[in-house]
């Protein structure tokens, strides 16, 4: 019985010591400073169909066409629209490109194709730090091949996230692929208030 006594004497302590360290832990949180939200940003930032479309359609640009970058305080996030016309099999390993820094959230607007992310790397290029693609559409970039990646077959109204370093590539694509691309950039490396000159 005494054994029995001072094992429930000891878990009672054992509560009491956790209680203990969770109200430490809870008052060194409750010390710290906490983030404000910055004063500068007090309102919203629209990108219409009809802007990501003319961007789309825009006489400049390739593939990728960024429409705006939004300074959000700490971190910016950009919006791009990309084009791909129909592409026939690859075969052996995807060819793609990787992102250092910068998520992409990719919003399938039309059509569709088979997209491989991840795998094995290979063959890396780097991207020259003046191109357009690192200074305003993703950042610090380079093309690769991968192998082993995972494959799936995307079409209008799916999402897919790539996070930063992560390489991405088409192998298929029947007629075209259009898609949003939602770009969080927690880093600021790409130019907060770039806006499209076609839109602007």
């Amino acid at each position: 019985m005494n054994k029995s006594l001072g094992r429930t004497k000891e878990g009672t302590n054992m509560v009491k010591t956790c209680a203990k360290k969770m109200l430490a832990v809870f008052a060194v949180l409750m010390c710290m400073p906490t983030f404000v939200i910055d004063a500068q940003i007090n309102s919203a930032t629209d990108v219409t169909e009809e802007e990501y479309l003319a961007v789309k359609n825009g006489p400049d640009g390739g593939i990728d066409r960024q429409v705006k970058v939004v300074d959000i305080g700490q971190s910016n996030v950009a919006v791009g629209i990309l084009h791909r016309d129909a592409l026939e099999v690859t075969n052996g390993p995807a060819s793609g490109i990787v992102h250092s820094l910068v998520t992409e959230v990719y919003y399938i607007y039309s059509g569709g194709g088979t997209l491989v992310t991840g795998g094995t790397i290979g063959d890396r290029r780097d991207i020259p730090a003046d191109s357009d693609i690192v200074t305003t559409l993703v950042g610090e970039s380079f093309r690769a091949t991968s192998s082993g990646g995972q494959s799936r077959y995307v079409s209008e109204g799916d999402i897919v996230v790539i996070p930063g370093g992560v390489f991405h590539g088409w192998t298929e694509i029947e007629d075209h692929v259009t898609y949003l691309s939602i770009r969080p950039d927690p880093d600021k490396v790409l130019p907060a208030g770039w806006v499209n000159p076609v839109i602007e």
